[in-house]
């Protein structure tokens, strides 16, 4: 009857192993799918912002082309193209980082970059350059793509 009784013994251990092992692989299993699809989501979110912010530098290379010819509105005109198309590329390289703190500096600059291209809009129209009204749009579009990237860094800084 021992001999039975350990028997017995022997094959529930074997059996909870065997479901608490089968279990903990599902649940890795499911983890492991679950991060593919957040990296997915990220990729799409990259490609948006990709998209956004070339398509931000374009919008500011026509405002430039549209700028009255005059000495400050070149200089000005100089400066915001220089800090929108910097946004547009730095964003790329962040995204072709080698690490987290290559990704975190490239994001930065990225941040640092559409603020000053935001403050450059800001003087066009308060210097009466370019009326306000039509600098509306790209102020608004400048400043969700700022909001939406200081957010990022924020919660890659909240990760290291």
């Amino acid at each position: 009857m021992n001999e039975d009784f350990s028997t017995l013994i022997l094959s529930i251990n074997i059996f909870l192993f065997w479901v608490f092992a089968v279990s903990a692989m599902d649940k890795d299993w499911w983890v492991e799918e679950n991060n593919e699809y957040q990296y997915q989501a990220k990729s799409e979110f990259a490609d948006t912002m990709k998209l956004r912010t070339k398509k931000l530098v374009l919008r500011h290379i026509k405002l430039f082309q549209s700028l009255p010819v005059t000495e400050e509105a070149r200089i000005i005109g100089k400066q915001l193209l220089r800090s929108a198309s910097s946004t547009g590329a730095n964003y790329r390289a962040a995204c072709r980082a080698r690490s987290k703190a290559e990704f975190f500096a490239k994001l930065s600059i990225t941040i640092e970059e559409a603020d000053e291209s935001l403050f450059w809009l800001e003087i066009l129209g308060e210097a009466g350059i370019v009326e306000e009204s039509k600098l509306a749009s790209l102020k608004a579009e400048t400043t969700e793509i700022l909001e939406i990237l200081a957010k990022a860094r924020h919660t890659v800084r909240g990760h290291n």
